[in-house]
This record gives C-alpha cells, sequence and structure tokens, in this order.
C-alpha cells in the first residue's frame, strides 16, 4: 500500500475561479486516498468549504504584490519546518517565488515542488518560477507549447499534461431546472424574462470578452431575434469603473433593458443549462476553457473564439462553436445560426474530475518515489 503523503497547496487565495477549484478538488482527492492534505492562502469564501473536506487551511497572504509580502518568507520556512510536506504545490507566480525562497533556508530536508501552469503568463524571469518545479503540470496541451515555446530550458521530461476536468454527474445531460429555480432565477433578473438567453461566464476581467459579447447581442437585436444576455460573475468588487463602463456601453448600443451584469453565483450549472447559447470570448488565448466544457457536457452549445484552450476544446467536441479570433462579424453569423437551427450537440467525452484527481495524485506518487 503506498504510504500516505502530506501535500501542501500554495495559492494567493481562496475565492472563485479555476485555481481555487482545481485546488479544493485536488485537497478532496487527497483526503479520500488518505494522505494529509494542507493549503496555504490569504483565505477566501471557500476555506470553509475546504475544511469541511478535512484539508487544514493555514492563513498567510502570500500573493499580494507589495514588498511586506517578502517578509512572509521567514513564516513560511517555519511553516514548512514544521508541518514537513513530502510535495508542496505552487499554482501561481508570487507565492512560488516564496516558496522557492523559504526552501532554500531550509536546514532539515527539503520538500518536492511541483507546480500547475493555469495560465498563458506573459513569458519572463518572473513567470519562469513555474518551471522550476521537479514535475510541472500543464492544464492543457496549448500550455504545454507556451512552456517550450518561451523556456527552451526546460526539460519537457518534466512536463506532464493534465487537462481539467469536470464531474459529469454534476453536468448532466439535458438538465431541466425546476420551476421553482426558473421563477426566483427571473424574478432576481426580471430584463431576462422572455427571451432567448445568451451567457458569458467570466470575472470582471477586459480579458473575458464583455464588450464582444454586447456587441454580438446587439446585432442579433438589430436583425430582429429577442436575445438578452447575462454578463455572470462580472460584478465583483473592486470592479465597479468596469461594470460602468459596460452599463454605458449597453446603453449606447441600445441594449440596456435586455442586458443583466450580475455578481458570481453558486448556481453556474443551471444557468448554463437555460441558456441558448453559452459564449466564451476571452480576448486572449486562456489554457484551458473549463465552463466549454461543463455547458457542453449539459449538452448547451458554445460559440467562442477560436484560439488557445477554447478552441482546443471545441475543435475536440462542438466544432461548429469556433469562430476566428475578433471577427464579430463571424461571430454574429454564427450565433444566428446556431440559434435559428438549434444543433444537436454530442455527448462530451472530455477529461473527466476523477481522472484529472487520479492522474495528479499518480504524480505525486511518482515524484516521491523518484526521491525514494
Amino acid at each position: 500500500m503506498p504510504r500516505a503523503l502530506t501535500v501542501m497547496q500554495v495559492l494567493p487565495a481562496l475565492g472563485t475561479g479555476g485555481v481555487e477549484r482545481s485546488t479544493l478538488e485536488i485537497a478532496a482527492a487527497l483526503v479520500a486516498a488518505g494522505h494529509r492534505s494542507l493549503v496555504v492562502s490569504a483565505g477566501g469564501d471557500r476555506v470553509a468549504e475546504l475544511e469541511r473536506g478535512g484539508s487544514t487551511h493555514v492563513t498567510l497572504d502570500l500573493g499580494r504584490k507589495s514588498l511586506a509580502t517578502l517578509l512572509q518568507v521567514r513564516a513560511l520556512r517555519r511553516l514548512l519546518a514544521r508541518e514537513r510536506p513530502d510535495i508542496v504545490h505552487v499554482r501561481s507566480r508570487l507565492p512560488a517565488w516564496l516558496v522557492w525562497w523559504a526552501r532554500r533556508g531550509l536546514r532539515a530536508s527539503k520538500p518536492a515542488v511541483v507546480s500547475t501552469i493555469h495560465g498563458l503568463n506573459s513569458p519572463g524571469r518572473y513567470s519562469a518560477i513555474l518551471t522550476y518545479g521537479e514535475r510541472v503540470i500543464c492544464v492543457s496541451d496549448t500550455v504545454r507549447t507556451h512552456v517550450l515555446r518561451h523556456y527552451p530550458g526546460c526539460d519537457p521530461r518534466r512536463l506532464r499534461v493534465i487537462r481539467r476536468g469536470i464531474d459529469p454527474a454534476q453536468f448532466p445531460r439535458g438538465l431541466r431546472p425546476d420551476a421553482q429555480w426558473r421563477e426566483t432565477f427571473l424574478a432576481d433578473h426580471p430584463r431576462l424574462a422572455g427571451g432567448t438567453l445568451l451567457t458569458l461566464p467570466g470575472r470582471g476581467t477586459r480579458l473575458k470578452g464583455h464588450h464582444d459579447a454586447l456587441q454580438l447581442i446587439a446585432r442579433l437585436r438589430k436583425d430582429g431575434r429577442d436575445v438578452r444576455g447575462l454578463l455572470l460573475g462580472v460584478a465583483e468588487p473592486g470592479r465597479e469603473r468596469y461594470v460602468a463602463e459596460l452599463s454605458a456601453l449597453a446603453g449606447e448600443l441600445g441594449i440596456a433593458d435586455a442586458v443583466v451584469l450580475s455578481p458570481p453565483r453558486r448556481d453556474v450549472r443551471e444557468v448554463l443549462a437555460i441558456s441558448a447559447l453559452v459564449l466564451q470570448l476571452s480576448n486572449k488565448p486562456e489554457a484551458f476553457g473549463r465552463t466549454v466544457a461543463e455547458a457542453l457536457s449539459l449538452g448547451r452549445p458554445v460559440l467562442g473564439w477560436d484560439h488557445g484552450g477554447v478552441g482546443d476544446v471545441l475543435a475536440a467536441h462542438f466544432p461548429a462553436g469556433r469562430v476566428p479570433p475578433a471577427d464579430i462579424d463571424a461571430l454574429a453569423r454564427r450565433a444566428a445560426a446556431l440559434l435559428d437551427a438549434p444543433p444537436s450537440v454530442p455527448p462530451y467525452t472530455g477529461t473527466t474530475l476523477a481522472a484529472m484527481q487520479a492522474a495528479t495524485l499518480a504524480l505525486y506518487a511518482e515524484v516521491t518515489d523518484a526521491r525514494g
């Protein structure tokens, strides 16, 4: 029987987002397999969920880009010396640097370092830290290609592609939210009642392509289609100026009464399930399109720019949803075609959550076995 490991995952905070979700998913898999799971972050909304699952959370603010953050190196070194993890799994650049410096000063045996590259970070020395792990997890083939292109000194044998997985049981094909949920949802967002719903899920950043989504909605409505738009998750604390900018654009386009800019919701699955189209319009290539996979698993059509991880997922599972990047005319034509003749979305056959968890735990075992 494999020995029990202590694995410490390190990231800036435990709020919403793909990095945070992956952290909780691997923490759950570690606990289920009888390992000891520690997570170090500045805290956040998902700490309670993590701890309910049997993991231990340690609060250290390792993600703030400030000289004061360097003072955390000593605290982190003490933590490593006390907890003696077999593996430290870093998921973000600044925490990875702090782990690197803390680990160098340890007098006892040093833990192995595994990193995950979740995004297509700008190349350079600062981002290179994530390629220093004994094993480097790339969340898609797009990320692996990015690493090999920009970091030729990185040994390809240390790279492992472990795609983000979804739980098909959590995103069952043909899900139909019940009448009570629909009533509550439309009461929250009355502007969406009676029309055809287009949803763009994503946090409040320009990267996510909200401006393109508003342009698309305006064009479809100008052509006589009663579409309504939900920018789900855009209204986050600290994003007030950006939300005001989007609201002003919706007004200029004449669609203010047909668009909702909402905060993050816990019922994203149900929202995707009632959407006629799910949009993924990030204006820069992303590492992986998790919401694309979730929507396709539900059987909902997805329309997205054909680049990065999103393009990879669409090419493999729903080619009709691919559109040349930044081509608004092509986007409007393809959206109209999908709305006028709703397609049958093939069953999703991509990586499952269980497969992703198993591959990660197998990687941990590979690293510790290699160390003897």
